[in-house]
């Protein structure tokens, strides 16, 4: 995972709103884009231009085709903004008034990749205290016209890209900024301020003070101290060959392939040494971004060291691409609970289990995106009664917070998760529940949802309704957990096991809106037996009166 100390700060030019615009995201926690554009002051406007720039840059990588390489991406959406910009310059003018530098830097893995167009700049603080500035500037040579660009976004119909990569590594840090900074403090000096440790906005306010206001133009900046990359990226880049097709009886790296475990073949059962295990390979040989699912997955998996999960290890030496798992023996908890309901306890284990698996994953800031019945292995207890369950399908874990909210299985997600929301505690918290009161009662709360079906949640059935031997308070946790509104359900892992650990402090729970009758029959009997009596007793006096 991808982690950066981060501060970006824009001062504009006393008494004018200012053309500079910066912004940066960190896209599924594992790729920085940061973008500064300094507006041209001559062109009408260049403020318009660098907004306009900044913001299609941060809205298109978030989209862009993942098979593309980061230099290609660059060079595509650079030559389409510009082109954009110029067209509309000279459809709405008739001259180039919409015009800006650009200097754009994005972090994968362990590589920064740079683009830079006019006169601002990209520098890197290394380890060793060298300050580097990555990028030239797109200016005219003579001193007396050295404020003339050459280059810039929106300037010409085509473009010249230089688009350059830099190893980087934790400590190093990244810089961005416009000239209105660099212009106005020597290197060295630059230096020292960003080796204390500075903030972008401390940093532009200690320059702007020794120029004149007349002299100062805006100041803008961008500071990345890196405190971790994404090991992710350099473990893909293992050159290691796919196998395109597989078949019973081979032996990979001292592992005998015995059968599929899946219809797709590339998940495995294996022996090596009177031993069995799994043994799981890429989806596709040629599908980059099925590449990039199957290493997050293998490096989730072997980060993972909890019971609650299958031991999962990526052998140091290998001659393909493939992880290795333990061979959980058992059923999945569809299948086991074919025809029948689960029993009380094991269904309070069940929750049990859920919660520490999860709360484990939350430990790495991780969330499992899929829980459901056939992801949970029922296996039975060693010489005792009752079961123990274990959790499978790395594939599905994401981070915390992330927006892949289609993922996991409709009937089981998060009425947020439709529409654009993150996955974190309480959407895992929703799946919890469904699978609890599909376990217990043979029904889904808000039936069977289609893929890509965008559905309409209406209050379901309490689940105690359709099974008469679960408590009130198991009913209360269940249907708390399976709140339509975020807001009513629980948002934390420790709010849930609390109460499913401690059943004598568990309240009824109803949403909002439900009826007295419900929320508390002998409440609503009482109020309107007395209601009864008082309009009795109003009519008898009404009567004696005449």
């Amino acid at each position: 995972m991808l982690q950066l100390q981060s501060s970006e700060f824009i001062l504009p030019k006393p008494n004018y709103e200012g053309d500079d615009a910066c912004a940066f995201d960190i896209i599924d926690n594992t790729l920085l884009v940061s973008v500064l554009c300094d507006g041209v002051g001559s062109a009408r406007r260049g403020g318009t231009a660098a907004r306009q720039c900044v913001k299609f840059f941060i809205d298109q990588f978030k989209a862009r085709p993942k098979a593309w390489t980061i230099p290609k991406t660059m060079e595509v959406f650079t030559r389409h903004i510009n082109n954009l910009l110029f067209t509309e310059s000279m459809t709405q003018y008739e001259r180039i008034e919409l015009l800006t530098t650009l200097c754009l830097a994005v972090i994968e893995g362990d590589t920064l990749y740079t683009l830079n167009l006019g006169d601002s700049r990209v520098y890197l603080l290394n380890n060793d205290s060298e300050l580097k500035q990555l990028t030239r500037d797109h200016t005219m040579d003579d001193a007396h016209m050295s404020h003339v660009l050459t280059q810039a976004c929106g300037l010409s119909e085509n473009v010249e890209l230089i688009i350059t990569s830099t190893p980087v590594s934790v400590g190093d840090t990244l810089i961005l900024c416009s000239d209105g900074v660099y212009n106005l403090i020597e290197h060295e000096a630059f230096k020292e301020l960003l080796q204390k440790g500075l903030g972008a906005k401390s940093i532009v306010q200690h320059i702007s003070k020794f120029a004149k206001d007349d002299d100062r133009d805006d100041m803008s900046l961008q500071i990345f101290h890196i405190e971790a990359l994404d090991p992710i990226h350099a473990i893909k880049n293992i050159q290691l060959p796919i196998p395109q097709t597989l078949k019973s009886g081979e032996v990979i790296d001292g592992y005998t392939l015995l059968n599929p475990m899946m219809k797709h073949r590339r998940i495995w059962k294996v022996a090596k040494d009177n031993e069995t295990f799994v043994m799981k390979f890429p989806m596709a040989a040629d599908d980059e971004q099925a590449l990039d699912e199957f290493v997050r997955e293998a490096w989730y998996a072997k980060q993972i060291n909890h019971k609650a999960f299958g031991h999962a290890w990526v052998p140091e030496t290998r001659s393909m691409r493939y992880y290795m798992m333990e061979l959980v023996e058992g059923v999945n908890l569809r299948e086991y609970l074919i025809n029948r309901p689960l029993s009380i306890d094991n269904a309070i284990a069940l929750g049990i289990f859920l919660h520490d698996a999860l709360a484990h994953l939350l430990q790495h800031g991780l969330v499992h995106g899929d829980i459901k019945p056939e992801n949970i292995i029922v296996t039975k207890k060693v010489g005792e009664a009752g079961v123990d369950f274990k959790m499978v399908d790395f594939g599905s874990i994401v981070e915390i917070f992330s927006l892949n909210s289609r993922a996991g299985t409709p009937s089981y997600l998060a009425p947020e998760r439709f529409t654009g929301g993150v996955i974190n505690e309480s959407t895992e918290i929703f799946s919890i529940g469904v699978t609890m009161y599909w376990a217990l009662t043979g029904a889904l709360p808000y039936g069977e949802i289609e893929p890509f079906q965008t559905p309409t949640f209406k209050s379901p059935k309490r689940c105690i309704k359709l099974n008469n031997n679960i408590p009130a308070w198991l009913d209360s946790i269940i249907m708390h957990a399976i709140a339509i509104n975020a807001d009513e359900r629980y948002s934390h892992y420790s709010e849930f096991i609390h109460e499913l650990k401690s059943p004598d402090r568990v309240k009824p729970f109803f949403t909002k809106g439900v009826p007295l009758i419900e929320r508390s029959p002998l409440t609503f009997y009482k109020t309107g037996f007395l209601i009864l009596l008082a309009t009795q007793a109003l009519t008898l006096i009404a009567l004696l009166s005449k």
